[in-house]
């Protein structure tokens, strides 16, 4: 694939593979993937997120769901509200965490649906890495509290709070948590890390894996010589902090990804490793580093165990098409819209059509909860009950 570049972006992309190939050489020459991607992603001022550029949208890498229409937010309103109802129920303050809230579309669009809904919200925080981000997010979200005149305070945390009640949402941010690749050679599974030589980053194989990390599908089946695939760790234990710190309410993120027995299907070769850069999937991990995006798709069956090691009262899943035709998306379209002025109401379709059409985020996008003490928030309410998340699927 060619790619134009400004002399700016191959300086920068120089420089922070030129810092990967020192760290490689001070490693003894080879370095985990999860390291690698860390500073690719996350390094100050160089990696993906920290550096600032025009990542999401049209103009950007990649195009998330809140960026294809506000009917996302307004959808997952009908499985928030009745827990923040029973917040203000019980006289608690009814409040929402978001991570990696992008440019803000999500909140705004959560926010004005709360809001034509006649619920007010108290709190709506942040947790965001990335600083031009973070700033997009504050100029959208200030802008809106503003035309709304919305009573909601708004802040961005650094970290997660300690017994938190309420709602904690996520979209598209497991598959950035950096991850480790391993391989199967000689009928082992090892590190598969990355190197340098030649001025080039290569993969790069390292030790034997401890068997004690590998998932039992890794164990059980037969794979083939030279099968990839990723493991998780990073963000397994990212959710069991989360399900720890979380009193009461809800944890809610969509992504993509696959339950175990597809994830580590023997015929998924090459993993689920990918490169983002100007709305192409690039194969090659070591691409353009600190341009391109990385992500790898979710293992939900393991995440759901985290959650569920830290006393996770109910856990769901099912497909992004399913959860939100369930939450009403289809309604709520008409409440907006009217499908007899096609100049109006074609881009709505057409947005509806890439949110829920197998072919596109439908199916190989999944919704994922986990509640807490829900039962005692909404008597008689487990996931199920609520509206886009009844009838949970096998993980």
């Amino acid at each position: 694939m060619d790619i134009t570049l400004t002399s700016l972006e191959a300086e920068h992309s120089e420089l922070l593979k030129d810092k990967i190939a020192s760290q490689i050489a001070s490693q003894g020459g080879w370095l985990p993937f999860s390291r690698y991607m860390e500073i690719a992603l996350y390094e100050p001022g160089m990696g993906y997120y920290s550096a600032g550029a025009h990542k999401l949208g049209a103009g950007g890498d990649f195009t998330t769901a809140p960026e294809l229409s506000p009917l996302f937010g307004a959808a997952i309103c009908s499985t928030l509200l009745p827990i923040l109802e029973g917040l203000k129920d019980k006289g608690l303050p009814t409040q929402i965490l978001e991570f990696g809230a992008g440019t803000g579309k999500l909140a705004s669009s959560i926010l004005s649906r709360l809001h034509d809904l006649n619920f007010s919200l108290d709190r709506y925080d942040m947790i965001e890495i990335s600083p031009d981000l973070a700033q997009r997010q504050q100029e959208r979200i200030s802008g809106l509290v503003q035309e709304l005149k919305l009573s909601t305070k708004c802040h961005w945390l650094s970290e997660l709070p300690t017994g938190f009640k309420g709602v904690i949402l996520a979209n598209e941010v497991i598959d950035a948590i950096p991850c480790d690749a391993i391989i199967y050679q000689n009928g082992f599974w090892y590190w598969h890390g990355v190197g340098f030589e030649n001025g080039k980053l290569h993969w790069k194989t390292g030790l034997p894996v401890e068997q004690g990390l590998l998932p039992e599908s890794l164990l059980s089946e037969h794979f083939s010589e030279g099968y990839v695939t990723e493991l998780h760790m990073t963000a397994d234990a990212w959710i069991r902090q989360i399900a720890k710190q979380l009193d009461t309410g809800l944890f809610l993120t969509l992504d993509y990804g696959f339950p175990e027995s597809e994830y580590y299907h023997p015929q998924r070769l090459e993993g689920t490793l990918m490169a983002h850069h100007r709305h192409h999937a690039i194969q090659d991990p070591f691409h353009l580093p600190g341009l391109c995006d990385l992500t790898t798709h979710v293992e939900w069956s393991q995440i759901a165990r985290s959650a569920l090691a830290e006393n996770a009262d109910d856990v769901y899943l099912t497909n992004q098409a399913a959860f939100l035709l369930d939450a009403g998306i289809g309604d709520i379209a008409l409440e907006i819209g009217n499908p007899s002025d096609p100049a109006t109401f074609l881009p709505i379709s057409n947005s509806l059509q890439k949110l829920l059409s197998e072919a596109e985020m439908g199916e190989l996008f999944k919704a994922f909860a986990f509640s807490k003490n829900l039962k005692d928030l909404l008597p008689e309410h487990s996931l199920e009950d609520l509206p886009g998340l009844r009838g949970r699927s096998r993980l």
